[in-house]
């Protein structure tokens, strides 16, 4: 990666911060209908929203996820990216419209209506989050680790919108709906900002320019359109090539196959990790956890402290003494975290809320450390183009688990009655 010469290269903690920014916009919507689950079980009591709009999500991320990573070669990654800002800002913007078109209104209609747009997030979520993994897998590991950073930040950012909102709106007439119209309006603006910051500042950032000019000489297609908006012709690579005296360009690139073959276990923790959380939330947070004195509360409170757990151990991986990167133990620690399977059971059954406060939060802080670990070791050692296809095969992996945990979530509720 060329590090002796990245002191001299300026623009760094700038993108840090930007890719930060991008990781909040790339799931700033869909953590926003996690957290406005409550309202929409008031509008739809039977329709299992948590569990339905999230079975409806993940499908298409999945699906588009695995289209996009078989020809990501070949893939534009500035238009692949901006296309899923776009569709996240009109998606979120479109939920808005609804609200405002049927007056918070149920009924199947309108309910058909909301699963549309949270489809497209799941397209937009292919796109954006494929195309940004690969792109940062060439860069700096921080970069990597702000970005993941920043799709925590989401969470922890909707849920403190959500609880304000909440608190600022609940004495007052139809108090809840006000509340999400304004939590809607924000995200909306959150994801038009992404938009900017994609469009107009990362790309020209001198470090980045230098990373996109490295993976073009060692045959990267994919920064062409990047190089190009930031005033820079890939042809250009060759002379970049010499100056960093590369000599390994004729080094033949390793197929998507063989990329997933040396890294089954990285991908294997990824799956491990997200079918576990996502098997738990939001569906049995919202469903199976009881009544307790917080009230209408307790499931707000829940969200709120995965979300913020989850952005506190995304930092962990900052301090080198903290960081996991033996791949034997980043594979034990992601099997040992299905224990929390029977903890959660017994917990919902028997304990207080305090107790699954505890547990919610070691459900986060467990997510956003080895989620973060093991993006940040897995490109090490490889050339560009391969560093971008892993990175899009380890997303592959992660909304596979995403989808399994969400579809393993349903049973929680076989036995209890509720369908």
């Amino acid at each position: 990666m060329c590090f002796f010469l990245l002191d001299k290269i300026s623009g760094k903690f700038k993108a840090i911060v930007v890719c930060w920014f991008l990781g909040l916009g790339s799931l700033v919507s869909w953590n926003s209908m996690l957290t406005i689950g409550d309202y929409y079980y008031e509008l739809f009591p039977h329709y299992h929203p948590s569990r339905v709009l999230t079975l409806v999500y993940q499908p298409f991320a999945l699906g588009t996820m695995a289209i996009l990573a078989y020809h990501e070669a070949k893939v534009d990654t500035r238009k692949r990216n901006l296309f899923g800002y776009i569709l996240f800002c009109l998606s979120t913007f479109g939920l808005l419209v609804i609200d405002l078109a049927t007056s918070g209104k149920g009924g199947i209609g309108n309910y058909i209506g909301i699963c549309v747009f949270v489809a497209a997030f799941g397209v937009a979520d292919a796109h954006v989050q494929g195309g940004m993994v690969g792109d940062l897998a060439f860069m700096c590991p921080e970069f990597m680790q702000s970005f993941f950073a920043g799709l925590a930040a989401s969470g922890a950012l909707t849920s403190g919108m959500r609880l304000i909102t909440k608190a600022a709106f609940d004495k007052t007439d139809h108090g809840d709906r006000k509340g999400v119209m304004l939590f809607l309006a924000i995200s909306t603006f959150f994801e038009f900002i992404c938009i900017f910051l994609y469009a107009f500042v990362f790309g020209k950032l001198p470090i980045v320019k230098h990373f996109r000019k490295k993976a073009a000489s060692e045959g990267s297609k994919t920064v062409s359109a990047d190089l190009a908006a930031a005033g820079i012709q890939t042809a250009d690579s060759e002379t970049f090539m010499l100056l960093l005296q590369i000599d390994d360009a004729n080094h033949e690139r390793l197929s998507n196959k063989q990329l997933l073959f040396k890294n089954i276990d990285y991908a294997s923790d990824l799956w491990l990790i997200y079918v576990l959380t996502l098997s738990i939330l939001p569906g049995f947070l919202y469903e199976n956890t009881g009544t307790h004195q917080l009230g209408s509360w307790y499931v707000v409170v829940l969200i709120a402290m995965y979300n913020a757990s989850d952005l506190v151990a995304r930092y962990i991986p900052l301090i080198e003494f903290l960081r996991l990167e033996s791949r034997k133990g980043l594979f034990i620690a992601s099997l040992l975290r299905l224990l929390f399977v029977p903890c959660f059971y017994f917990t919902a059954k028997y304990g207080d809320q305090g107790w699954m406060i505890m547990l919610v939060s070691f459900l986060g802080l467990t997510n956003g450390y080895l989620t973060v670990c093991v993006l940040t070791v897995a490109p090490k050692g490889y050339r560009a183009p391969e560093q971008n296809a892993l990175g899009n095969l380890l997303v592959v992996f992660l909304l596979a688990g995403v989808f399994s945990g969400v579809s393993l979530d349903w049973l929680w509720i076989i036995g209890h009655g509720t369908f």
